[in-house]
C-alpha cells in the first residue's frame, strides 16, 4: 500500500514548522573569509531533525568548515496559513 505525502499545510498541522539556518562556513582555501549559506525547510522544534541531518551531511560532504549556526523558526499557525489554502474550517 502507498502512502500519500503529506502537504505542507498537514505538516504544519501536526506540528512542523518553517525553519531558518543562517550558516556561516570558513572557504575551504582561505580559512581567514567566512561565507553565508541560508537554508530553509519544514522541521520540528526544538530537535530540528531535518536541520540536524543536513549538517550532518555538510560535515560529512562539504569542504567548508562550520564557523557558526543561527536557527530562527515560526511557533505557531498564524490566520495566513488557513487563509492560503483551499480547506474551510468551521467552528460550531
Amino acid at each position: 500500500m502507498m502512502f500519500k505525502p503529506l502537504s505542507e499545510f498537514e505538516l504544519r498541522l501536526i506540528g512542523y514548522r518553517l525553519v531558518t539556518a543562517e550558516i556561516t562556513y570558513r572557504l575551504p582555501d582561505y580559512h581567514n573569509i567566512l561565507n553565508e549559506f541560508i537554508w530553509q525547510k519544514l522541521d520540528i522544534a526544538p530537535k530540528f531533525p531535518a536541520l540536524n541531518s543536513f549538517l550532518d551531511f555538510w560535515e560529512r560532504e562539504i569542504e567548508g568548515p562550520i564557523f557558526s549556526v543561527r536557527v530562527a523558526h515560526s511557533q505557531l499557525l498564524s490566520n495566513s496559513d488557513f487563509r492560503a489554502h483551499k480547506y474551510e474550517f468551521r467552528l460550531h
